[in-house]
Formats: C-alpha cells, structure tokens, sequence
C-alpha cells in the first residue's frame, strides 16, 4: 500500500488508547496520586470538622468530576462541525456514486448531451463529494464512520492505477483530483466497468458497500464519538452471533478440507463410494455458516474483521466459476445457494482437492473474523481520553476493500 492512511487521520490521533488512558487516570486517583495534589491544594491548616468535612466533599466532588470527564470526553465545536459535515458528505457521495452506476449515465440523450459530458459531470460531483467526505473524517470523532471512510480510501488507493487511466489521481492527503480533458478522451465503457454492481469486486461495489455500512448510524448526534446507537448488551450479542458463525464456517472449512470427510464405504454389495450425503452435509451448513457470518460481521467496523471478509469474498469470487461447478452459486451481494441434485452429482474427487486449498484458505480468515469479533470486537474504535481517535490498531490491517 502506497500510502498508510493511519497517517491521514494524524491530525485526530492523540496517542494511546482511550481506555488505557482512563485506566491509568483511575490507578492514580485510587492510589491517592490525586488525592495529595487535592489535599496540597486545598491546604490542611483547619482542624475543625465542619472544615475536614468540606474538604472531603470537595476532594471527592473534584474526583467525580475528573473520571467523569475522562468517562464522557467533551467534543469540540469544530469537532461537531466535521461530524455533521461527514455525516451529510457521506450521503452526498453515497448519490454520487449511484449516479456513477446508473445506465442512462453512460447513453446519449435526445436533448443532444453525449454519454462523455454525462460521465463526465457524474465523476466531478464524485470527486466533490469523495474530497468532501475525506476532509470531515480527518477532524471528526464518530469512530465507525472513519473507520469505514479509511476502508472506502484503501480500496481508492487498490485502483488508483484504473482510476488514473479515466483522469483520476490521489493526492498526497488522500483527496482525488480530475483531469477533465483526459476523463472526456477515455472509453465511458471503462468508467461503467470500474463503478459495476454486476461485480461484486468492482471498485464501485467496494465504495457502495463501505457506504452502507458509514452511513447505518444516522441517528447519532454531531457530538458523540459513534459508539452505535446499540446498548453494550446488543453490541455483545452481535458480535458472538458473528463471532459463532465465523467459528463454526471455520470448522465446516477445515472439515471440507479434510480426507477423513471424503473416505469411502462399503455398500451392501461390498462397492466403496463416497458417503455422499455426508458430504453435501457438511458442503450444505457451510454455506448457511458463510452466509450468517457475512450477514452479521459485515456491518462491523473492526479493521481486522473487513479485511478478513474481504480476503473470503474475494477467493470466492476468484472461485466462483468452480464452486458453481459443484451447485454452489454466488449472488451479486456475495452470498452463496447450494444445490443439493447438482451438488450430490459431482465428481467429489474434485470437490476434495477444491476444498483441500479453499477450504483450508478460508478456514484461515474465519478463525481471524472470529478472534476479531469476540476479542477486538472495539479495536477500530478506541479513543484518547481528549476524544482523539487512536489508529495504532484500528488501521493496523489496512488491507481492506
């Protein structure tokens, strides 16, 4: 990767994690580290009760106040202004890039304005949009938004060398620039392909699908960090459901990968045959577990899991033309349907040494979704006691769609 876009956000990174921040102030206020510059600065010349006792009330008073200031982070004016201007831009380009997706985008009206003016207005109001968006997210504290924002700017940079063909090129803060002249003398047909929603790894999809999943929370306020509208007790129960099917579509993996599924038995007549309905088994519930995993962990904003359902959706569809082989279809949303007829009438010597290599890659990226779920279900998250958003391991795995 070219650029590291922890670095774009820089000017809201302030350090440590948020929690070890707290944590940290806490040990000092229960070891008393607080407690002697309060007793220092309130003095202890009176002996009287009434005078111990206001103290006392002070310093406790001053304590509260202070976790909950370190609890609760107050979020600045220009803070707030960049949380309701990502808030909106986002929007804004989530239309801009449906624009950039729509056919009558790229056919020749009856008023006489050509496909190449058309594509050309559509890709200016992206780029607007896009810069737009990139500008909010380097000042704003809702965490899951530039989460996903540094998702969108990742996959920016995957296609730069396709977008630089069509006129546009990254700058050196992660913002586009158009080249209008060389975007009118390109083939429109090129812009269409590098924005389709017939493919689910085209750059617009990628862009699409970050999009969605910025903008679910619209509900916040321009002065909260984005910790999702959801109380802890839904957050927890989505990640173990996400977490659960992750672990589970890593257990059918490795099943599918091993010869142990694919031994022969002994029929009646003493024939050895494949226990085919043992095999589309374990063929039929990983691809409900692939499904529920993707259902679920695809809203989140955890770096670590994206870039692990981007790394499974991306060897499935590198595999989609033979896993359709054995009835396992992919939809343009990446979901799978099997069918057990063709399924069940496939050459399963095939289908092992498939899954003996797909299997066990995937296997891989699931055990990793579920680590990320269940243990660093917060990590993209986390943020400084002064409200500034910590990268060190929110874009650690920058390999993103």
């Amino acid at each position: 990767m070219s650029q590291g876009y922890s670095q774009l956000f820089q000017s809201i990174s302030g350090g440590g994690a948020g929690n070890q921040n707290f944590l940290s102030d806490y040990a000092s206020i229960k070891s008393g580290s607080y407690g002697k510059l309060l007793r220092a600065y309130y003095g202890t010349g009176s002996s009287s009760s009434t005078a111990s006792a206001s103290k006392k009330s002070s310093s406790t008073n001053i304590l509260d106040k202070i976790l909950e200031e370190k609890k609760n982070p107050k979020v600045s004016k220009q803070a707030q202004e960049a949380n309701t201007n990502l808030t909106n831009g986002l929007s804004n380009l989530k239309n801009s890039v449906s624009a950039l997706q729509n056919d009558k985008t790229y056919t020749d009206t009856d008023n006489g304005q050509s496909a190449s003016d058309k594509v050309v207005s559509a890709m200016k109001n992206f780029v607007t949009d896009y810069n737009n968006v990139v500008t909010a997210a380097k000042k704003s504290t809702l965490a899951g938004k530039t989460a996903y924002v540094a998702n969108m700017m990742d996959s920016t940079n995957a296609n730069s060398d396709k977008l630089a063909e069509l006129g546009v090129t990254i700058n050196a803060n992660g913002t586009l620039q158009l080249n209008e002249g060389k975007l009118k003398g390109a083939d429109v047909s090129k812009v269409q392909d590098l924005f389709s929603t017939n493919d689910i790894m085209s750059y617009g999809s990628k862009i699409t699908s970050r999009l969605k999943f910025a903008s679910a929370n619209t509900a916040n306020t321009a002065n909260k960090t984005d910790k999702t509208d959801k109380t802890d007790t839904e957050d927890s129960a989505t990640n173990n459901t996400a977490g659960s099917s992750a672990a589970a579509l890593k257990a059918d993996s490795e099943t599918l990968a091993s010869g142990k599924l694919y031994e022969k038995i002994k029929d009646k007549d003493g024939n050895e045959n494949y226990d085919i309905d043992k095999i589309f088994a374990a063929a039929k519930s990983f691809v409900n577990n692939y499904n529920n995993m993707f259902d679920v962990a695809e809203s989140s904003s955890n770096s670590g899991v994206i870039s692990n359902l981007t790394q499974i959706k991306g060897k499935t569809a590198r595999n989609a033309d033979t896993l359709k082989q054995f009835g396992i279809s992919v939809d343009t949303k990446g979901r799978m349907k099997i069918d057990e007829d063709t399924f069940k009438k496939a050459d399963m010597s095939k289908v092992q040494k498939f899954f003996k290599n797909y299997g066990s890659s995937v296997a891989t990226n699931a055990s990793l979704v579920d680590f990320y779920m269940t243990t660093h279900a917060n990590t993209a998250n986390s943020y400084t006691a002064a409200g500034a958003y910590n990268l060190q391991e929110g874009f650690r795995y920058a390999d993103y769609i």
